[in-house]
C-alpha cells in the first residue's frame, strides 16, 4: 500500500507520517508514504528526521496547487491524506491570497488529479473554524458553514469543493474537522508553543482581549488516530468530527501553561483582541465515537509532556523564532527518494 500525504512536513501531517512509518497504525506497518510539501515557513524537513532513514518514505518538494506536479505524483497511490493548508488566522487577516491558493485551489487540483487517476479514498483534513462561533451546545456534522476569518473561509471553500467532487463525480472523499491541536513540532506562532517558548526564554506572553474565548483541545496524536480511523472505516462523502477531552477559555489555558512553566501572571501582557475573533467552538464527535474513537491523551498530561519537549528541543524551535541567527538553508531538491 502506498499513501500520499500532502503537507506531510507540517505539524499534524508529520506526526501522521512519523506514526505511520513507526508502525503505529495496525495493518499499515508495511505501507509506503510519499510526502508532498512546499516547505513554506511552517513546513520543516526536521519534522521528519525520526523517520528520515526509512526506505518506505519518499519526499517530494512541491506545491499542492501545481497541476502538472500533482497529476504526475498521484497515480500509483492507494489513498491520499490532505494535511496541506495555510492555517494561521492572524496571517490570513494580513494577507488572504496564499490561503485561497492552497486551501481552495490546491484542494481542487488534488481532487481532480485523484479523479483522473482513479485514486481514493481522499481524506480532506479540516477544522472546526468553518462553522464560525457557537454560543452554546455543539455542532454536528450537518451544521451550516459560517466562517468568519479568511483562513476559515478558505478551509470551508476546500471542504465544499471536496463535497462537490464526491457528489458530482462520485470521488471517494471523506472530510474530517478537528478542534485545536497541540503537541511536539508545532510551529511557534501558535498559542501553546508561542507561550511555552516565550516563557522558557523569560519573555512575556500575549493574551488576546478578555481571555474568554473558548476552544476545544486535542493532542495531535489523538487527532491523527481519528484521521486514520476515517481512512480505514469512514464512508465516502461523509464528514467526521474529531474532538479532544478539554474545553478551556484562553484564560484557563494561560493559567495551565504558566503553571507548567513555573511562571506567574506577571509574565502575561494583555493585547487588543483579534479582528472578528470567534468566541467559542465546540464539536459533537459522537459519530466517530460510535466507530470506536476516543482521545487517549489527558490534556494536563499532554500539556506537561509538550512543555518538556520544547524545553528539550531548543535546537528545533530557536531557529524558527530567531531565523536571522540561523544559517541560511541550502536549496532543497524538487524530488528525492527516501530521505538522506
Amino acid at each position: 500500500m502506498r499513501i500520499l500525504v500532502t503537507g506531510g512536513a507540517g505539524f499534524i501531517g508529520s506526526h501522521y507520517v512519523r506514526t505511520m512509518l513507526s508502525g503505529g497504525y495496525p495493518g499499515y506497518e508495511d505501507a509506503a508514504v510519499t510526502v508532498l510539501d512546499s516547505l513554506t515557513y511552517a513546513g520543516n524537513l526536521a519534522n521528519l528526521d525520526p523517520v528520515a532513514a526509512s526506505p518506505r518514505l519518499r519526499f517530494v518538494r512541491g506545491d499542492i496547487a501545481d497541476p502538472a506536479l500533482v497529476r504526475s505524483l498521484v497515480p500509483g497511490h492507494d489513498a491520499v491524506i490532505n494535511f496541506a493548508a495555510e492555517t494561521h488566522v492572524d496571517r490570513s487577516i494580513s494577507g488572504a491570497a496564499p490561503f485561497v491558493a492552497t486551501n481552495v485551489a490546491g484542494v481542487q487540483v488534488l481532487l481532480q488529479a485523484c479523479l483522473d487517476a482513479g485514486v481514493g479514498p481522499v481524506v480532506q483534513v479540516s477544522t472546526d473554524e468553518v462553522y464560525g462561533s457557537v454560543a452554546s451546545g455543539s455542532w454536528t456534522e450537518q451544521a451550516p458553514l459560517a466562517p468568519n476569518s479568511p483562513y476559515s473561509a478558505a478551509k470551508a471553500g476546500g471542504d465544499l469543493m471536496a463535497g462537490a467532487y464526491a457528489r458530482t463525480h462520485g470521488l471517494d472523499v471523506r472530510i474530517t474537522r478537528c478542534c485545536n491541536n497541540y503537541g511536539p513540532y508545532q510551529y511557534p506562532e501558535k498559542v501553546i508553543p508561542l507561550f511555552v517558548t516565550n516563557l522558557l526564554d523569560g519573555q512575556p506572553v500575549p493574551l488576546y482581549g478578555d481571555g474568554g474565548n473558548v476552544r476545544g483541545w486535542i493532542h495531535v496524536d489523538d487527532h491523527c488516530r481519528g484521521v486514520q480511523l476515517v481512512l480505514e472505516r469512514g464512508e465516502p462523502g461523509k464528514t467526521y468530527h474529531i474532538n479532544g477531552n478539554a474545553e478551556l477559555t484562553n484564560l484557563e489555558l494561560t493559567a495551565a501553561l504558566l503553571e507548567c512553566c513555573g511562571a506567574g501572571w506577571d509574565m502575561v501582557t494583555r493585547v487588543p483582541d483579534r479582528k472578528g475573533h470567534d468566541r467559542r467552538y465546540c464539536l459533537d464527535d459522537s459519530a466517530l465515537r460510535d466507530m470506536g474513537y476516543a482521545p487517549r491523551v489527558p490534556f494536563r498530561q499532554g500539556l506537561e509532556e509538550t512543555v518538556r519537549w520544547y524545553a528539550d528541543h531548543r535546537s528545533w524551535w530557536e531557529p524558527l523564532k530567531r531565523p536571522a541567527a540561523a544559517p541560511a538553508p541550502g536549496p532543497a531538491p524538487a524530488v528525492t527518494g527516501s530521505m538522506p
